[in-house]
């Protein structure tokens, strides 16, 4: 299993722009260089304990930490068949899975309509399969970044 910590500098030491926060008891990865937005952009985020709203990855396991990224639609249905509905408040989504699985890469239980993929505690082999996804995922923070800068930049 790699650690959070070497997953988060491998990323780091990969990507430009990117800026490391706690945000909301998680982790995050934003794509923000020169901190032009007030936030950034999210690539990824860590999540090592249950929450009110997302408890189905049993994440209060001794030791344990759920990698989660956006990717695009098309990648996500290739991945898994369907986009999920979004499900109800404190719930999670229908898509059959086990989501306390160890390093596999699955939808994420919660914001798997949104394109979110996660693995809990993965291993060198299964981070080396998420390589094209985060290279995928940091494409998407880009587009969405200059999207947003413009936008500030007009209002």
């Amino acid at each position: 299993m790699l650690s959070k910590e070497e997953i988060i500098n491998n990323i780091i030491n990969k990507y430009h722009g990117l800026v490391v926060r706690q945000n909301w008891g998680e982790t995050g990865i934003f794509y923000n260089p020169e901190n032009k937005l007030k936030k950034g952009i999210y690539l990824l985020t860590f999540k090592e304990k249950d929450g009110a709203n997302d408890k189905s990855s049993n994440l209060n396991r001794d030791n344990t930490f759920r990698l989660n990224l956006g990717i695009s639609n098309e990648t996500f249905i290739n991945l898994f068949g369907k986009i999920p509905s979004r499900p109800s408040a404190g719930n999670i989504i229908n898509m059959g899975y086990d989501f306390s699985v160890i390093n596999e890469i699955i939808p994420h239980p919660v914001y798997g309509w949104m394109n979110w993929v996660c693995v809990i505690n993965p291993t060198n082999r299964t981070f080396e399969k998420l390589v094209s996804l985060i290279d995928e995922g940091y494409k998407l923070a880009l587009k969405k970044y200059e999207n947003k800068k413009e936008n500030r930049c007009v209002n």
